[in-house]
């Protein structure tokens, strides 16, 4: 996936493919409630899928969700191709873990 910054419009369209992501100036959001030894799990499946991937997400772990925050580090902390394939699998896995939308 490439690293190069992605126009305003094409970042609206991607969100809307990626219900529950948010945007948060230049970076993605999502939030999953799960408890805290399931978000742990969790999270070892993800940093497996982004040490293959060659990208990561910026995680926060409480005793009752898990937070993911994702930008391009190395294009200027800007949206990429790259952030939307990364957030689509961290939904895929957090399906398979059970994970709920977090209402805060």
């Amino acid at each position: 996936m490439g690293k190069d910054s992605l126009p305003d419009e094409e970042i609206a369209l991607r969100l809307a493919e990626l219900p529950g992501w948010v945007r948060e100036g230049y970076m993605i959001t999502r939030t999953f409630e799960i408890r805290y030894h399931g978000g742990v799990a969790l999270i070892v499946n993800v940093a497996d899928v982004e040490r293959l991937v060659g990208h990561h997400a910026d995680i926060d772990l409480r005793w009752n969700h898990v937070r993911f925050a994702i930008t391009t580090h190395d294009a200027g902390h800007r949206l990429t191709a790259a952030n939307f394939g990364l957030a689509a699998r961290i939904d895929r896995i957090a399906a398979a873990h059970q994970a709920q939308p977090y209402n805060s």
